[in-house]
């Protein structure tokens, strides 16, 4: 009963500032409900980069011109679901999702409430086509396919000199991530056109990755490819920590990764990837119709390299590639 005493407290506390939540919104402008599936400062620029569209728009929080109700499920998936959930019941006029965890959530939940994607691969990718590859009716956005980790592969055989015979690269991937699936085996295929020996481990969860990248760094590889999904994503410092100890350089196709110690990486720029999906989100918002919205494809990508970490390793990156700080 103490105990009870003691929570009772809190719960009324929750339950009051959910109430004056709701209750602060400005009646007259739309909501929109931002949902993201974990803590991760890469694709934290994305949902910056999309803020930044909307207010560009002229629709912001502080302007008192837009309702903003924002979410983060800090990768509990049954979390991702009631968000997506109690997105729908405020009535929300349109979800934006980041990353593709968020995205699949809120499709499995809505065919109604316009969804606008970031950080996500192709519906094609999501596996959330219907069978005659239509794409959901409420999904719009900006989406990225595989087509751009050949580049960011391709570079490591002409960057790291390996010490046997054959280049050994190391890999993680999840293997219940559909995009990160298709990355292996695509990588898979790039890699024996390369000559190079791909060193794939399969992980679940994030709290596989430490265990696993300690067995891969034992194998004797000569690198190790970051793979674009949300597992790496959330467990990159953990990567970057048992490599650098390992002497073995990180490799990726997300800019963003750069900054956080991988060497080099030729993908999207996450922030202009927000700030894509913003500008479309502004047009709905603006007209409040989707007709002519559909979908897009990133339109910025970057070459960039981080000259700490390439310095650590004695690599000498193209003159092609921007430095980040």
């Amino acid at each position: 009963m103490k105990n009870l005493r003691k929570t009772f407290p809190l719960i009324a506390m929750v339950v009051l500032a959910l109430f004056t939540a709701c209750n602060n919104r400005q009646e007259g402008v739309p909501t929109v409900g931002f949902v993201d599936a974990f803590e991760d400062n890469t694709i934290e620029q994305a949902r910056i980069g999309f803020m930044d569209a909307l207010k560009e728009g002229g629709f912001s929080e502080e302007e008192k011109t837009m309702n903003l109700i924002y979410r983060n499920a800090q990768g509990d998936i049954p979390t991702l679901t009631q968000i997506v959930r109690y997105m729908i019941t405020q009535k929300v006029d349109l979800i934006a999702t980041c990353p593709s965890l968020s995205t699949i959530a809120a499709i499995q939940n809505t065919s109604e409430i316009p969804i606008f994607m970031m950080v996500s691969p192709t519906p094609a990718l999501m596996e959330v086509e219907d069978a005659q590859g239509n794409a959901p009716s409420n999904l719009f956005g900006v989406a990225e396919n595989l087509n751009y980790i050949d580049t960011s592969f391709s570079i490591i055989p002409k960057l790291v000199q390996p010490k046997g015979e054959r280049l050994r690269v190391g890999l993680l991937y999840n293997q219940s991530e559909p995009q990160s699936v298709d990355a292996f085996q695509r990588l898979q295929r790039l890699a024996a056109g390369l000559d190079v020996e791909l060193v794939a481990r399969p992980v679940n969860t994030t709290a596989d990755v430490q265990l696993v990248a300690g067995a891969l760094l034992n194998e004797n590889i000569d690198a190790f490819f970051a793979n674009p999904d949300n597992t790496i994503f959330s467990s990159f410092e953990t990567i970057m920590k048992a490599c650098n100890e390992a002497g073995v350089p990180v490799f990726t196709s997300e800019a963003g990764l750069v900054a956080r110690g991988a060497v080099a990486a030729y993908g999207a720029d996450l922030y202009q990837w927000g700030y894509q999906a913003g500008k479309q989100a502004v047009r709905y918002l603006k007209n409040g119709s989707t007709e002519g919205l559909s979908w897009e494809m990133v339109k910025v990508r970057e070459r960039v390299y981080n000259p700490e970490s390439a310095g650590r390793f004695g690599i000498e990156v193209p003159g092609n590639y921007r430095a980040v700080e």
